[in-house]
């Protein structure tokens, strides 16, 4: 129910009121009302902070005019000098430089704790996977309508301190994480410091049964990988006359594994397969723009280096003055002058990130293997996507491989009229020469490379490779040639990402991606449109 993630949404942040050690976390919603409630239940003092924050408003630097005007050095501190709760916005577009500083900070243990706001529309735009894995709590407030937030907020909770657990709850709880697919310790020791919080909310001094369960909910659900398997169910082992008949609070508990992965399971989407798919092959490919390089005319500002005034340099300014002004005093006495004093080792120049032109290199099999149906859903692909990379104004190339070889039937582009007319007059039938059409992909790929695009194979096939490179008919020898030229294609750093198009997955293709080193997506029923879909998803568009 939509109550349901609300009701976890306030909980978590009660928690991590009575234990930061918690991390923080990660909601997923757009701005709006209901957010907006539920921030109002955070601590009043939070910082608001944002993906492009500065290293020197994280961790403190110097403070120029203060340092200017006294002619002393002096420091200002950093949003991360103290313990705090951040609350970052647009968290989906936290960079990895971000993440890394943030995650670090958790790890140290200083009490700060991270309020996530994850406003990403499509399944891929979420928050970097390595900072919300230090987060305990995951919530998604989408489907929440305003009448689901009206609920009370609690009054005093116990002291954290006084709460006490089963030791051997910790292994109860490692093994309900094996089962959910689970490889991180830090989902289990979560866990663990969420019962007690949760125990100590509700004023108890021992972990209970009910503790345990909503701390499993809450810590493990969104980061299962797996369906767990159900187990039959067991006849309870009969209670002996000397046993009493019920254990008091302060007493250990027996709580089976299944009831743990019920309440569990009850949260886990129903499309968790898929979603898992989209996130690995979003990190396989990274960003889906062209590849970064340094220039000093435009893109995103990188931090400034020292450097020397010369043609086409440009000063930054305020970085040149905050390294001067530490030794103006210094220079004044020594040069008996007054005003500012600028050496030439104060000089910083700026530095910014462009990215080159994409070219995406459609490699289509057009052979008899791939029934009509299924290239005429290639095609209806192709032409999605072909829509998306010119809303980017990217390159695109087909090679089409039938028959014996393969062919250019489109040089690097940004026509879509032209691409399209290319891609409808495509034939179907023949023998499947892959080797050739990733050979002739490669060709491409290392042209535009030469002429500064960053070049991205995709390869949509059925997998069943029966020409060979010279032309001749020869299964085992089309395998080959196929391997040896992927592994050229790696060694080259090129990215790659195969579409099994198949009814059923091909074990040959997906070696053939794992010599790529790409992303292998097989779709045996899939039609234009998710197709399209699944190949931007990897993409990272």
């Amino acid at each position: 129910m939509d109550s349901d993630a609300w009701h976890r949404a306030t909980l978590a942040l009660e928690l991590l009121a009575i234990d930061p050690g918690l991390g923080g976390l990660a909601v997923r919603a757009r701005a709006g009302a209901i957010r907006d409630r539920l921030m109002a239940r955070t601590d009043p003092a939070a910082r608001r902070i944002h993906p492009a924050i500065s290293d020197e408003a994280l961790f403190g630097g110097l403070d120029l005019s203060a340092t200017l005007s006294s002619g002393q050095l002096v420091q200002r501190a950093g949003l991360l000098d103290a313990p705090a709760t951040l609350i970052l916005t647009m968290a989906e577009r936290c960079t990895t430089q971000l993440a890394a500083r943030l995650a670090l900070a958790l790890d140290q243990g200083q009490a700060h704790c991270l309020i996530a706001l994850d406003e990403g529309a499509e399944p891929d735009e979420a928050l970097n996977p390595k900072l919300a894995e230090r987060l305990a709590f995951h919530v998604d407030l989408s489907d929440v309508s305003i009448r689901d937030t009206d609920t009370a907020q609690r009054g005093k909770t116990g002291a954290l301190q006084d709460v006490t657990h089963d030791p051997d709850l910790i292994d109860q709880i490692t093994g309900i994480a094996a089962q959910l697919g689970i490889d991180s310790l830090r989902a289990p020791l979560f866990t663990l410091r969420a019962a007690r919080a949760h125990a100590a909310l509700f004023h108890r001094t021992r972990v209970t049964a009910e503790d345990l369960e909503v701390a499993c909910a809450l810590t493990l659900a969104h980061r299962a990988t797996q369906m767990p398997e159900s187990t039959p169910e067991q006849e309870e082992p009969e209670q002996s006359p000397d046993q009493p008949e019920s254990e008091s609070e302060n007493e250990t508990f027996d709580l089976p594994d299944e009831l743990l992965l019920d309440a569990v399971r009850a949260l886990l989407p129903d499309n968790l397969l898929d979603q898992l798919t989209a996130q690995k092959a979003k990190q396989g490919r990274g960003s889906g723009s062209g590849a970064a390089h340094k220039g000093n005319r435009r893109g995103r500002p990188l931090p400034s280096r020292a450097g020397k005034i010369t043609d086409g340099a440009r000063i930054d300014l305020i970085s040149t003055l905050r390294a001067a002004a530490p030794w103006q005093t210094i220079r004044r006495n020594a040069t008996g002058r007054d005003g500012l004093h600028i050496r030439t080792a104060d000089i910083k120049i700026k530095r910014f990130e462009e990215r080159s032109d994409r070219l995406l290199i459609f490699a289509v099999d057009a052979s008899g293997s791939s029934a009509l149906t299924r290239l005429a859903e290639a095609k209806g692909a192709v032409e999605l996507l072909l829509a998306q990379a010119y809303a980017r104004r990217d390159h695109v190339a087909l090679v089409a491989f039938r028959g014996t070889g393969a062919e250019l039937l489109l040089p690097p582009t940004r026509s879509l009229v032209q691409t399209k007319r290319r891609l409808a007059a495509l034939p179907g039938g023949g023998g499947t020469p892959l080797a050739s059409g990733l050979l002739m992909a490669f060709e491409e790929a290392t042209q535009a490379r030469r002429r500064g695009l960053t070049p991205t194979i995709a390869i949509l096939t059925d997998g069943r490779a029966n020409v060979a490179l010279d032309g001749t008919g020869n299964r085992k020898q089309a395998a080959i040639d196929a391997q040896q030229i992927a592994q050229v294609v790696r060694a080259n750093g090129t990215d790659a990402l195969v579409i099994d198009t198949g009814n059923r997955p091909e074990p040959a293709l997906r070696n053939l991606a794992q010599t790529l080193d790409a992303v292998y997506l097989p779709m045996p029923r899939a039609d234009a449109q998710r197709l399209s879909a699944s190949v931007a998803t990897a993409l990272g568009d």
